[in-house]
């Protein structure tokens, strides 16, 4: 079993922490065909945050959309039974795994468009230091996988977030961000990247500095994304609406995040009640 050998993979632990992603082999094998259903049924019924990234005349398409599990069944499968919570919470090294969300990135083919160097956490409303995101494609990948920069969830300042569509500032705040870094012109930095099969995820921590090519094969490139958070994290303002934005959610700084919203997967709600009684 892939997941299981993930599970007990030394290694990848030993690499996630250390450069703050990994690669695990296989673990969603058995998911593959589910999650392709949920993105055909995400790109044809797409939710109301969806957005094309790729600005009119340029070539191919960027798909983007997020916080869809709750009405796409197949979605809410992958999240509540495939074995990424109990994986999350082995690489966090956290008692529990909480379900942030889901992100659906698909290039089309011939899309020129990168994927912007940056980090995911100034974009949320979340701090602390046990997060993971699985980067999860349904098609094989080569230059247009996933691009992380080895050690980045450790350094100082994060990344100053933007508008992927225009590079414009996201806050338009005077916070202290670095701006985004160019590893390809730097000796210093190391880039990590894998080509992957369907099946094969990338784990990475919200703080790590991370990218991607356009796609210029000649079939498109579909992803799913999951998001989760551990034991040490808070809800956090920022400067601003946060992406996602999650209008209406009533939480004020230093408060875990509220289950109804963002269920605890891991572990399993019968052993979880159990500990806590």
């Amino acid at each position: 079993m892939a997941d299981s050998m993930a599970m007990n993979d030394e290694n990848a632990l030993a690499a996630f922490k250390r450069d703050g992603a990994a690669c695990l082999r296989g673990v969603f094998a058995d998911w593959i065909h589910v999650i392709a259903e949920g993105i055909e049924r995400n790109t044809r019924d797409p939710g109301p945050f969806a957005s094309n990234l790729v600005n009119s005349g340029q070539p191919g398409g960027f798909f983007d959309d997020y916080c869809n599990w709750p009405r796409i069944p197949q979605f809410a499968q992958t999240v509540f039974e495939s074995p990424a919570a109990r994986l999350a919470a082995f690489y966090m090294e956290s008692e529990s795994a909480q379900f942030f969300h889901e992100h659906v990135l698909v290039k089309e083919p011939g899309t020129q468009k990168p994927t912007p160097w940056h980090c995911d956490i100034p974009y949320y409303f979340i701090d602390g230091s046990q997060t993971i995101s699985f980067w999860i494609p349904v098609d094989p990948v080569k230059e247009s996988t996933l691009r992380v920069i080895a050690g980045s969830h450790r350094w100082d300042r994060w990344v100053r977030p933007v508008r992927w569509i225009d590079s414009s500032d996201f806050y338009g705040s005077d916070a202290d961000y670095q701006p985004a870094p160019d590893p390809d012109r730097d000796p210093g930095m190391k880039i990590l990247e894998w080509q992957m099969e369907p099946g094969d995820a990338v784990i990475f921590d919200y703080r790590t500095v991370h990218g991607a090519r356009g796609n210029h094969a000649a079939t498109g490139r579909r992803v799913l994304s999951l998001r989760w958070v551990g034991d040490d994290v808070r809800y956090a303002e920022r400067p601003g609406r946060t992406s996602p934005p999650y209008p209406g959610h009533g939480m004020v700084p230093g408060q875990r995040l509220r289950e109804d919203w963002f269920p605890v997967v891991w572990p399993p709600r019968s052993s979880f009640d159990s500990k806590s009684t």
